[in-house]
């Protein structure tokens, strides 16, 4: 049986509820999966890997984090995502912020700016309904310390609105999601990237 293998980025945020969202997702899909966690750029290089989840956090620990001598995970991640581009990544919150501002001088992984906070501090933190055409259906919506997407998003790269705000942009396999969808008992973002996945490694093996 075919297993995908997806890389967790480590460095800071809800890295254990993304495991439990990623293994129900399986479940919920019939695909077997194995979680290889990501914590220096080594870990890049033992298995091939098929997916990536970039967790949120605070964006500015991650980079200090990941731009460590200890770790060198984050540069290494980014070259290594650029030189992939149709492997499937989910970025949320701060792993958001990361794909559209990576802020290492070479083009982002994602074509929309972002404003990071835009939403307000811990206090503001909030749930609502997200209408996600990717999905097709609504979604529940957790936003925590959530950044903004700015308004030069084409109408073709959205994947999430709430209350008429871009909270959700793809670029081709690269999906960036300024909420948490970990923290909803949903897990259909997590099933997307397993079946995108899934549905890439078969095609490569067809062919």
């Amino acid at each position: 049986m075919l297993v995908i293998r997806i890389g967790l980025v480590m460095l800071q945020g809800a890295r254990h509820v993304h495991i439990s969202s990623l293994n129900k997702a399986a479940r919920d899909s019939n695909i077997e999966i194995k979680i290889i966690q990501l914590r220096k750029s080594s870990d890049l290089l033992i298995e091939e890997i098929h997916a990536i989840i970039i967790p949120g956090g605070e964006s500015t620990t991650m980079r200090l984090t990941g731009n460590s001598s200890d770790s060198l995970l984050l540069p290494s991640l980014l070259d290594w995502l650029r030189k992939r581009p149709n492997l499937p990544v989910l970025g949320t919150c701060a792993g958001a912020i990361l794909l559209s501002d990576p802020q290492d001088g070479k083009e982002s992984l994602i074509d929309a700016t972002i404003n990071r906070n835009a939403y307000g501090r811990q206090i503001d933190s909030f749930q609502a309904e997200i209408q996600t055409p990717l999905l097709e259906r609504t979604f529940p919506g957790v936003f925590i310390r959530a950044p903004k997407f700015n308004s030069d998003v084409s109408a073709e790269d959205v994947v999430a609105v709430c209350d008429g705000e871009v909270v959700g942009v793809r670029k081709g396999n690269r999906i960036a999601l300024t909420f948490h969808p970990e923290l909803s008992e949903d897990v259909g973002f997590h099933r997307w990237l397993i079946e995108r996945a899934s549905t890439i490694m078969e095609v490569k093996n067809v062919s």
